[in-house]
């Protein structure tokens, strides 16, 4: 490891910036490895996997901690308490690593953050629990199977609760394993520079695995990406990196030539992208977030990929705009969601969501669609998605707005779940405006 930095610290820095001051953990990873990009790659690759592996693994790393410490882990100091939950990970998922030296290095960081007088209990804690591993209790499967799921797969209770309601138990399993799985690469050509076949032999003259989608010819997974920004296909556009079930929306969308289409909330723009470089050339696109930060990462998007046809707005799209009533043919509203279908990037998103946030993020996508659906010209498509796994959010929230707006029809609506090909959790719903009102 690089003799300036400690890698440990780094990550002891990014958990308690996630767990204790809420940061998002996907952000919070990139701007790290970001800075430090002149480490090398399997220091980074060591920086992302324990963080992201403690975090996607902490209800199960925390429930073993507190069969082997006097002290449980809530009521740990912060920096003790990501200390031992990442030095727990290394035991228990990072063989490569010995145990021995994982407490040795937990003891050392403990001690240079101020915490000498805690070295003893950190070295104790985690060298009882690499020597009983074997002896781990888990809760039982037939009396608290809930619990036992939860503890399994590190996901919170009410979480595995609801799923087994909505979709039930076997789905649930399905769903729950799928989101332990590394999240696959996956970029979209950028069909104004180049055709699918032309970066393919790009990328692989950059060192990198290019696999194909069998479902979407302009969709690609790659391996080997050291660092983005690195590659020159990146820098120049030629590809966008976007999860492939949300490259479904735009294709859904079906836009034709010379179409207007207003994606009311945008960031950071790879559905909007998509749909203007479907358009080829033609007819426009306005991309609208809330907040200028947003609009800032649509308009670096634009410019990397060129597009000309598409414009970056700052507009709240809970308040009506008189000047787009029956503008457009097309209306994209990806609405801000629980994101329940993305776990597997956003790993802090178990903790940070809660069932009242759900019922309030249900209530917000209605106030949404309620206004946008008047943007919608007779005949014009309604195209409302989300990244999440949640009938509430989802077959709900169309299901009412059939009833509120009945001069909607229903085109087609899909859940996709994660374990369901290679993309992340989605739901797509296309509505149609009636030509008669």
């Amino acid at each position: 490891m690089t003799d300036s930095v400690n890698l440990r610290e780094l990550v002891l820095s990014l958990l308690i910036s996630i767990t204790r001051d809420g940061e998002y953990s996907h952000i919070a990873i990139s701007n790290v490895l970001e800075k430090y990009q002149y480490l090398e790659k399997r220091e980074r690759a060591f920086i992302s996997r324990v963080t992201e592996g403690t975090l996607e693994r902490m209800i199960e790393l925390d429930y073993i901690i507190n069969q082997f410490s006097k002290v449980k882990v809530n009521k740990m100091k912060t920096v003790i308490r990501c200390i031992i939950r990442s030095s727990v990970y290394e035991i228990l998922y990072m063989d490569s690593i010995p145990a021995s030296a994982t407490c040795n290095e937990a003891v050392k960081l403990a001690k240079k953050k101020g915490f000498s007088d805690l070295g003893g209990f950190v070295n104790g804690v985690l060298r009882n629990i690499s020597r009983n591993l074997d002896k781990v209790e888990y809760p039982d499967r037939e009396k608290e199977p809930i619990k036992s799921l939860s503890v399994q797969y590190s996901m919170p209770e009410w979480i595995v609760k609801l799923w087994q309601e909505e979709y039930g138990i076997e789905r649930t399993k399905r769903m729950l394993a799928s989101l332990l799985m590394e999240a696959p690469f996956s970029i979209r050509t950028n069909l104004s520079k180049n055709t699918p076949e032309q970066l393919k032999e790009i990328l692989l003259s950059e060192g990198l695995t290019v696999i194909s989608n069998q479902e979407l010819p302009e969709a690609f997974y790659i391996e080997g990406v050291d660092y983005l920004q690195s590659l020159e296909s990146f820098r120049e556009g030629r590809f966008y990196v976007q999860d492939v079930s949300s490259m479904k929306v735009a294709k859904a969308a079906e836009p034709k030539e010379n179409d207007y289409v207003i994606d009311v909330c945008a960031a950071p723009g790879g559905k909007s992208i998509q749909i203007a470089e479907l358009l080829q050339g033609s007819g426009k696109v306005k991309a609208c977030d809330l907040t200028e930060y947003k609009v800032g990462l649509i308009e670096e998007n634009i410019r990397r990929c060129g597009i000309k046809n598409l414009e970056a707005i700052c507009r709240d799209a809970t308040i009506y705009d008189e000047t787009e009533r029956e503008a457009a043919d097309i209306v994209i509203a990806d609405l801000p969601c629980s994101g329940l279908g993305v776990m597997r990037r956003k790993k802090d998103i178990r903790y940070q969501m809660t069932p009242e946030k759900l019922k309030s993020l249900a209530a917000l996508q209605r106030e949404i669609l309620h206004v946008v659906q008047e943007y919608v010209k007779p005949a014009g498509t309604l195209l409302y998605s989300t990244c999440t796994v949640h009938r509430g959010e989802n077959e709900e929230n169309i299901e009412w707005f059939l009833k509120e707006h009945i001069d909607f029809e229903l085109i087609f609506m899909e859940q996709i779940f994660p374990m369901e090909g290679s993309g992340d959790g989605f739901f797509i719903a296309k509505l149609r405006k009636k030509r008669n009102g």
